[in-house]
């Protein structure tokens, strides 16, 4: 029995809850993970998974196995990369799961600049609108909207990304121009949600004051693309992150409304599985990643 393997395809299995998924990730098919999950089994003389239908899950030994073998594994492969780095090569599998708003405009270059001098770098970038589990769904990196509260996550502060008012020239015209904040509860608005509401309260942040106004939203939206769009059609007003509009905006497409007032600004992070955190293509990307993320028009390190 090849023990290492052993424990890699043990400690997959239990961070993916399926061998199914730890096969996947590790390259092998489903039988192999079986027979190294029986040999360890054989090896210690205890079982150490539970098996269901729909979940394998560690009985008390194995649990106990995992919690050393983890962070044990992770610092050997992080040790392996680094003896790389050391040679002047940076490469590894990432991960990466981010909001699908900034991802495609701003994450997807990023990663592409970041091979290109990387080769070695293999990415998979995925981009949803929903909260994940770093470990259990294998990501190497997700970027947070509000810090993560989750136990063993590590994060690292992004910034803080802009928010206020848009529309097109051609609906301000319409609407015969906008400089009352009190107005929007009478105006079309846009807005991005995931969850559908009949109404919404607007809150706006002003240096005499900060205001909250109830509006009823013609459009709520959860893809950032639809929401850009529909305001660049002229259908409304919207609150919108100011990095997924500075083109539009740079173009006279949109044009700010209100514009001694903001939306609170959104706190950003990058947040990873704590025993993955030294792994150096990890570090390297990540540093490559805020350094270019803190240059975009719109996001800045502080509120």
């Amino acid at each position: 029995m090849d023990l290492t393997l052993a424990l890699r395809a043990f400690v997959r299995t239990v961070d993916r809850g399926s061998m199914t998924a730890a096969a996947r990730d590790l390259g092998v098919s489903q039988p192999a993970i079986s027979k190294h999950l029986r040999n360890l089994e054989a090896h210690v003389g205890a079982r150490l998974l539970e098996r269901s239908a729909r979940l394998v899950r560690p009985t008390p030994q194995g649990h106990r196995l995992y919690e050393v073998t983890q962070p044990a594994i992770g610092a050997i492969d992080a040790a392996l990369e680094d003896s790389r780095r050391e040679a002047g090569v940076i490469e590894g599998r990432v991960r990466l799961h981010v909001p699908s708003c900034i991802g495609s405009k701003h994450i997807h270059p990023i990663v592409n600049d970041f091979q290109a001098a990387h080769p070695g770098v293999s990415m998979e970038l995925v981009l949803e609108d929903r909260v994940i589990d770093l470990v259990h769904e294998d990501f190497d990196l997700a970027v947070r909207y509000g810090r993560p509260e989750a136990r063993n996550v590590i994060v690292r502060r992004i910034g803080f990304i802009r928010r206020f008012l848009v529309a097109a020239p051609s609906y301000l015209a319409k609407i015969s121009g906008l400089d009352d904040p009190r107005r929007l509860s009478e105006i079309d608005i846009i807005m991005a949600s995931a969850i559908p509401a009949l109404s919404e309260i607007l809150s706006l942040q002003h240096e005499e004051g900060d205001l909250s106004v109830r509006v009823s939203p013609i459009l709520r939206t959860n893809n950032a693309q639809v929401l850009i769009a529909s305001l660049c059609d002229g259908r409304g007003v919207g609150p919108v992150q100011h990095p997924l509009v500075a083109d539009d905006l740079a173009a006279g497409r949109l044009v700010r409304v209100l514009p001694g007032y903001n939306i609170k600004s959104t706190e950003a992070f990058l947040a990873y599985p704590s025993v993955r955190y030294m792994r150096p293509v990890i570090r390297a990307f990540t540093d490559f990643a805020i350094a270019r993320l803190r240059a975009v028009d719109g996001i800045s390190v502080t509120a």
